[in-house]
């Protein structure tokens, strides 16, 4: 029988789909759910599973920003022709989000035994929710808050594409958290930061999930409950995405920050009385 079936599908999606662009980890918050669910939170085919129902997060992306999307695209073709063309600011933002990516799947695919081993202990995630806050914290405070999208520039895409490094090794500290964290560092403003996030979140999320589809298929995780967790996951994810944008507009990260905390002293708590195994 599997380990994930449509009800624990439907939950892991909700899950995916609320935290996957909050500031909070993903990641995180889906091994504490199969902690929970009794679900072997280091098994490949569970590892793989929460990978492509990632997929259905990344969908809302390109439903979401649409039009943001399509302009790059277009700003694209258009600069394979035209040397004018590869001299605007949605060409050159488009090779950047891929250049910036390239970091994040050299180490993934080096460091692949370790991800899927020790470092997917829930000590590891309730550690990396505590220092990921300290860190966000810091950004939003430091950060002066004074560049728009239009300011983005290579070295900010390499910068925050990098920073997703942190969230691959140390699942707790979070993608988006660490990505808005270092966007805010370079003194982009919220929503910029929030957008950055969005955009180096598809090539990320979009290889992750199709390099993970054997391995979810493979096992003795069907083909029903993932197709129910991805598409769970599309319809929360969109409006996760919704509210976010609106939220970072008018207000800090804090309460994301002391959520981090709050959630990451009860996670160690339950480990500590054996509620939940690491």
């Amino acid at each position: 029988m599997s380990s994930i079936g449509i009800p624990e599908a439907v939950v892991l999606g909700v899950v995916e789909g609320v935290t996957e662009f909050l500031p909070v980890s993903s990641t995180g918050h889906l091994k504490i759910a199969e902690g929970f669910m009794g679900i072997p939170v280091d098994d490949a085919a569970v590892v793989g599973f929460t990978a492509v129902i990632q997929v259905g997060a990344i969908a809302a992306v390109f439903v979401y920003f649409f039009k943001d999307i399509t302009r790059f695209a277009t700003a694209w073709a258009r600069g394979l022709t035209d040397r004018e063309a590869r001299q605007r600011h949605d060409y050159k933002f488009t090779v950047w989000v891929v250049y910036a990516t390239v970091p994040l799947v050299c180490v993934g695919l080096a460091a692949k035994p370790l991800i899927e081993g020790p470092l997917a202990s829930l000590w590891v995630v309730a550690g990396s929710l505590i220092a990921g806050s300290g860190v966000m914290w810091v950004a939003d405070r430091i950060g002066r808050h004074k560049r728009g999208e239009d300011d983005i520039d290579l070295k900010d895409a390499m910068l925050v594409g990098s920073s997703q490094i942190l969230a691959l090794l140390f699942p707790g500290f979070s993608r988006s958290g660490a990505t808005m964290s270092a966007a805010l560092l370079r003194d982009l403003d919220r929503v910029a930061a929030t957008r950055l996030s969005f955009f180096l979140s598809i090539p990320a999320l979009t290889g992750a999930g199709l390099y993970e589809l054997q391995a979810a298929t493979g096992g003795d995780v069907g083909l029903l409950p993932l197709a129910v967790g991805t598409l769970v996951s599309f319809v929360v994810a969109y409006a996760s995405i919704a509210w976010l944008l609106k939220f970072v507009a008018q207000h800090t990260f804090n309460a994301f920050v002391a959520y981090r905390v709050i959630i990451g002293l009860f996670l160690m708590g339950l480990l500590s009385t054996g509620v939940l195994e690491a």
